[in-house]
């Protein structure tokens, strides 16, 4: 026996040979595991899918209320947005006021009179003391919360209010709400009584 290591090297100008080998099942359960993570990952954060895209809205009603509106549509959006944001509070969102605190304005003799001098006058001035609304006696300590507004949003929101809640009165314009704070010399409240005898 020769002591003589043998060699294991292949001779150089020998052509490789391709050998069957099997990939480790755990790669392809690796890989098809990062495959859905990632999909999950693309589908949650690209927004493709994303109902708030596709579908944010959910009826006709909805989407036509974020449409840009005109004329006498414009008036009652503003007019309604106004209301809920100054008005709403204390009368409602429905309008039917709050007990103890403030009266109805839906089927309010005030809201659906013919003339608008009283209606222009109360947000203006503000009202303290006992008065009558549909027949029920109120003890009011409202603040002239209309006078900040500008005439066109107090317009649109006696505009609203006479037309909301099945009231049915005319429009209130601009120049309606000009005249009647022109007119007003004591901004103080008035009283129940200055109310009732102040003509519609």
């Amino acid at each position: 026996m020769s002591d003589e290591p043998k060699s294991c090297s292949t001779p150089s100008n020998a052509e490789p040979k391709a050998t069957n080998s099997t990939v480790p099942m755990w790669i392809f359960a690796l890989t098809l595991v990062l495959i859905y993570l990632g999909a999950v990952y693309f589908d949650h954060h690209s927004g493709w899918f994303s109902a708030k895209v596709y579908s944010p809205y959910g009826s006709v009603d909805e989407l036509e209320s974020y449409e840009p509106k005109s004329g006498a549509a414009a008036m009652l959006a503003r007019g309604k947005q106004v209301y809920e944001q100054v008005c709403g509070l204390c009368h409602g969102v429905d309008g039917l006021g709050k007990p103890g605190q403030a009266p109805p304005l839906a089927g309010s003799e005030f809201v659906n009179a013919k003339g608008i001098q009283r209606l222009t006058h109360i947000p203006l001035t503000g009202v303290t003391g006992d008065i009558k609304v549909e027949g029920k006696d109120w003890n009011l300590s409202m603040a002239a919360m209309g006078a900040a507004l500008s005439d066109s949003d107090l317009a649109s929101v006696l505009t609203y209010i006479r037309s909301s809640w099945g009231n049915q009165a005319e429009a209130v314009t601009v120049d309606d709400v000009k005249q009647v704070r022109a007119s007003i010399k004591n901004p103080a409240a008035m009283t129940g009584d200055q109310v009732m005898k102040m003509p519609e």
